[in-house]
């Protein structure tokens, strides 16, 4: 069993500082691929560091496979780490890449000749295995350093923004791959990132973090309708969940609602219904498949973005109603 458990783990770097990690409990099951999402500075890769050893919690524990690793030494925890800058050996060959962790535990010939046969087949690195680093693309490094780790057979995958260098087809492409890796090794995984696109893809359970602390922990799917807060209902979402303030809607709550759950209209549609809202048009989005349309709210310096299918007709200026379903909006 590879499950990872935090007990309440909090980190302080300087005496005097704000914690950069507090009160942090959590379990991540066997199997699991688990990410965490948040802002920078909110404490993700710290939490994922200390994981592997690489920091050392102020106070609490960390269990792997219910061992106490909080202690020990990264060599020692059955991880492996995969970096956002590739951290490959620039003078190795691909193959020596993935072979290098195995030869210094001195594993037998034929087990590292079986194991990286078997990442390289199933990262198809094997027409690449003679070149070095610097004649791949960054694709095809960040699979090598991928390689490198399922050759280590950890008992759990660490990941530290591996796809931040990539251009935004590559990150596409690589995370179909990561996901790809995860359903064919069943291992556990916990995947940091700050592109709230990448969590909600990839994980099947996705901690959103804020100033060193956890805000939600739950599947992608419910942290998108149902968010815990504020902070989590404005981070999650592209774009985020409109967040009306009290009286706009509703006289004592702050009102979340997708874009997607707003119908625009013309200024006089709906004006008696309840909820509905009117506003000038800032400016439009128009993405090909959607468009975006901003509204400022009448008698406020609030901004509401619509999701519209297709192409809207609407222009920056034109006056608007929006009529928010209700039944879809969440009360902070």
């Amino acid at each position: 069993m590879a499950e990872v458990r935090f007990e309440n783990v909090r980190k302080v770097y300087s005496r005097g500082d704000a914690p950069a990690v507090e009160d942090f409990t959590l379990e991540v099951k066997d199997g699991e691929f688990l990410v965490l999402v948040g802002p920078s500075g909110c404490g993700k890769s710290t939490s994922l560091r200390m994981v592997a050893g690489l920091e050392t919690p102020t106070s609490g524990r960390i269990f792997i496979g219910g061992r106490d690793v909080t202690n020990l030494p990264p060599k020692d925890r059955d991880i492996a780490m995969v970096f956002q800058n590739y951290a490959l050996y620039p003078h190795m060959t691909v193959e020596e890449n993935l072979s290098f962790a195995l030869k210094l535990r001195r594993f037998p010939k034929s087990e590292i000749k079986r194991r990286v046969e078997s990442a390289a087949e199933t990262l198809e690195l094997k027409p690449y295995m003679g070149r070095l680093p610097k004649a791949l693309s960054g694709g095809q490094r960040q699979r090598v350093a991928l390689g490198r780790a399922i050759v280590r057979e950890p008992a759990v995958f660490l990941f530290d923004e591996p796809l931040s260098n990539l251009d935004a087809k590559m990150r596409v492409e690589m995370r179909a791959e990561i996901i790809r890796l995860h359903n064919a090794l069943g291992a556990t995984m916990i995947y940091v990132t700050h592109d709230q696109t990448e969590a909600m893809t990839m994980g099947n359970r996705i901690v959103v973090m804020s100033s060193g602390r956890i805000q939600q922990v739950a599947p992608p799917l419910e942290v998108y309708e149902r968010p815990a807060n504020p902070f989590v209902a404005g981070f999650i979402g592209t774009p985020p969940m409109n967040l009306f303030p009290a009286g706009t809607i509703d006289p004592q709550h702050i009102v979340g609602v997708r874009p997607e759950h707003i119908q625009l209209g013309a200024a006089t549609v709906a004006q008696g219904e309840k909820g509905t809202l009117t506003g000038t048009v800032d400016f439009v989005e128009p993405l090909g498949s959607e468009t975006l349309v901003h509204v400022l709210l009448a008698g406020s310096r609030h901004l509401a973005v619509v999701r519209v299918p297709g192409f809207a007709t609407v222009r920056a200026g034109d006056a608007v109603s929006l009529v928010p379903d209700l039944s879809r909006s969440v009360l902070f």
